[in-house]
């Protein structure tokens, strides 16, 4: 299985995760953040991840990570519970949908000083070791995003970064601390 990735990727850190977690070996094909031609060749769109497994061309990182899921069954992404699945589903839904939305209207120009504390906000979601009690999906899917309020990656110029960066300030949150750096250690394909 290939993967097409660009540097510093928030969606395609999801795959990694996912699949070190099932112990799943990708191959990453790394290609240059202003130079999607091989991505479109190959899925008939830019974005990344782009996941190819012999016929199979999937892209969009929620997509990939259902794929995932469902060929590779353990250890499961999800609950095995119906309510905390959807539980799940939800959380992941609304992160997608609208958590990403204010940074990436600060970096279309928007107002930040309305957008920006709809992120800083966000540090609140942490309570547990992780998010929904056991390691699943809900944390593969927001870690690369939050990870910014107290990691970062040598090289990693994106401007989305930086506003996450700066909207994501950790002083005054010791568990979204820890539960960034319980996630960073886990094993990634």
């Amino acid at each position: 299985m290939k993967v097409y990735s660009v540097p510093f990727s928030t969606n395609c850190e999801r795959i990694a995760l996912a699949a070190g977690h099932k112990t799943v070996e990708l191959a990453w094909v790394e290609v240059p953040y202003d130079d999607r031609a091989e991505i479109e060749r190959v899925s008939g769109q830019t974005l990344t991840p782009v996941l190819v497994d012999g016929e199979t061309v999937l892209h969009d990182s929620p997509v990939i990570l259902r794929w995932l899921d469902e060929r590779f069954p353990e250890p499961p992404l999800w609950p095995a519970d119906e309510a905390r699945r959807a539980e799940v589903d939800v959380f992941c839904d609304w992160f997608n949908r609208l958590w990403k939305r204010p940074p990436n209207l600060i970096a279309a120009g928007r107002d930040a000083a309305k957008c920006g504390p709809r992120i800083t906000a966000s540090l609140d979601l942490v309570g547990r070791d992780y998010l929904f009690g056991e390691f699943c999906v809900a944390d593969i899917t927001a870690y690369p995003f939050l990870k910014y309020a107290v990691l970062w990656d040598e090289g990693d110029e994106h401007e989305f970064h930086r506003i996450l960066q700066q909207w994501l300030p950790i002083e005054g949150h010791p568990r979204v601390e820890a539960w960034i750096h319980r996630v960073r250690d886990h094993p990634r394909s």
